[in-house]
């Protein structure tokens, strides 16, 4: 044996005896590179499956609305009493949807998807078998809380499908769902409601939810950057949940009742406003100094982020007030009723079905700043126009026409603040900007709602007391109109009713009048608010189309 084969042996013998293991690199599984991950499956199936729970999810949120007075006879409750049917889903709502993020980092988001999709299914089986007010509002709520998290992981879920260049066109498709769905739904639940049930209306929800169920269990997939931590539930930030249920509770229920109660002229409302501002500044303190915090709040440190929020909140606002307030003029002055009303929403959803895909392709082609300013100066002019067509001879074809000018601005309003609001953002934040994002949309559309209604009926009585100057015995018009009702109303219902029925026509008239002008002044108070978020959509930093989360903004 030569010396080479005796050393080889002996090394090999001491291998043998005492083994040493080879050298091996252990590689931190969070410094592995994953940009290059992609979905198994099309991303645009992808989006087409999450789309779908999120559409169910949003149309559930106004499609209740127009069925409270036959839900209240059916259950054996007044109508002021019915409206927690609304109350209680959105205050369970408001309280989940910024919660998505960390729900998802503690069970994975497919599986938190899964389970809201889960919960909202068998709980909108429930609301439909209600036997009591008490109970449909319990079950609401439990809707709600299952609902919460579908809008925002389906948007986390699009944003991590696609590649930045062609998210932009993902966010279309969402985008058609949350604009679309809030416009059709008091027409779906008025058409049900007429025809069928009230507990339809509820009901649509089992087989659409059953078909998302199965679609996402087998198509959604995590990216590697989501791991699931469940030993973050044994640090559950009880107090920051506190803080959030009683903020959105409170705020939500000053919202609903605040009209009905004369606002700060009630009791109610002013202790309600204390407990919101109160808990509100409690849970920005308290989560900002957490190291695991139920919101990340510190995302607002990113100036583009904070921006895109602020925006997001108004353009939500004015979706939700655009959405409220032409059926509800439509109905209160042109005499529609539900059904009627919400056909003349149905062109304006057709419109964003083509104008979404364009505004979607725009992204990649336009900075995010330039898309909102197009959309924003859209925005000036559209109500700038409702305020002008809006009157009491106002046709079918006028209200349809005016809901597709309404339309037009929001595809390019919407896309562009979604998509950069993760720019510059890190991916693996996406459930934390989505939750945040579809939050802060939700939160306007509930105070703008508010401020609209009220300041219509503001306007309305300011107009009203106005125009009661004409109505005095020295106008001339006043008593040539007065000589022809009675004359009229006299052959009908003989001289002692006709001055009484004449002069409740002319004030019948003149609230009509008066309330007409109220929604003119709100359409042209909404328009100078649109000309703030120009000047707004400057601060946002200049993007390069196509850019997506990690990539630095361009100021």
């Amino acid at each position: 044996m030569s010396d080479l084969e005796a050393n080889t042996a002996g090394a090999g013998g001491a291998d043998r005896s005492n083994p040493t293991p080879p050298s091996t690199t252990v590689v931190n599984p969070d410094l592995i590179d994953h940009s290059g991950w992609k979905p198994r499956v099309n991303p645009w199936i992808i989006a087409a499956t999450v789309a779908l729970a999120a559409f169910m999810e949003v149309l559930d949120t106004s499609i209740a609305n127009v069925a409270l007075p036959h839900i209240a006879g059916s259950l054996g409750a007044s109508e002021d009493q019915s409206t927690w049917v609304l109350t209680s889903y959105l205050v369970s709502n408001a309280i989940v949807l910024p919660l998505g993020g960390w729900i998802s980092s503690l069970m994975g988001r497919r599986n938190f998807f899964v389970l809201c999709i889960s919960i909202f299914t068998v709980a909108s089986f429930l609301c439909g078998i209600a036997p009591t007010l008490p109970m449909l509002i319990v079950f609401r709520v439990i809707q709600g809380a299952g609902g919460g998290g579908m809008q925002p992981m389906a948007q986390a879920i699009m944003a991590d499908s696609f590649e930045p260049h062609k998210r932009g066109q993902a966010f279309a498709l969402y985008g058609l769902v949350a604009v679309l769905a809030p416009s059709i739904g008091p027409t779906l639940g008025g058409w049900i409601t007429d025809n069928y049930s009230w507990r339809w209306i509820f009901f649509i929800n089992i087989p659409v939810g059953i078909l998302a169920f199965l679609l996402v269990t087998r198509l959604i997939e995590d990216p590697p950057w989501i791991k699931p931590d469940r030993s973050r539930l044994l640090r559950l930030d009880y107090l920051g949940l506190s803080f959030l249920t009683i903020s959105m509770g409170a705020m939500q229920m000053m919202l609903d009742k605040g009209e009905e109660k004369d606002w700060f002229g009630s009791d109610l409302i002013r202790t309600l406003a204390v407990l919101f501002v109160a808990s509100l500044i409690g849970l920005v303190i308290w989560e900002w100094r957490q190291k695991d915090p139920l919101i990340n709040l510190k995302l607002f440190r990113h100036k583009n982020f904070a921006i895109c929020c602020f925006l997001m909140m108004l353009v939500g606002g004015v979706l939700n007030a655009n959405t409220v307030l032409q059926p509800q003029f439509t109905q209160q002055i042109l005499g529609y009723d539900a059904t009627t009303a919400g056909l003349a929403l149905t062109a304006g959803g057709i419109t964003l079905v083509f104008v979404m895909p364009f505004a979607g392709w725009a992204t990649g082609k336009f900075s995010a700043r330039t898309l909102s300013l197009i959309g924003f100066t859209l925005l000036v002019i559209t109500f700038r126009y409702a305020a002008y067509v809006t009157n009491m001879q106002m046709s079918f074809a006028q209200a349809s026409w005016l809901r597709v000018v309404q339309m037009l601005p929001l595809p390019f309003c919407f896309i562009s603040i979604t998509n950069a609001a993760y720019i510059g953002m890190p991916k693996e934040e996406s459930n934390q900007v989505a939750g945040l994002i579809n939050f802060v949309r939700n939160l306007g559309g509930s105070i703008l709602i508010s401020i609209t209604n009220a300041q219509v009926t503001s306007r309305s009585m300011w107009h009203e007391q106005h125009l009661q100057q004409y109505m005095q015995p020295g106008s001339i018009a006043y008593q040539q109109h007065m000589q022809a009702l009675g004359g009229f109303f006299g052959q009908v219902a003989g001289a002692a009713n006709a001055t009484g029925m004449a002069l409740g026509t002319i004030y019948n008239e003149l609230l009509r009048q008066a309330t007409t002008q109220g929604y003119q002044d709100v359409y042209m108070e909404l328009s100078w608010a649109s000309i703030g978020l120009i000047v707004l959509a400057f601060l946002l930093s200049k993007n390069r189309p196509g850019q997506g989360p990690g990539a630095s903004a361009m100021h």
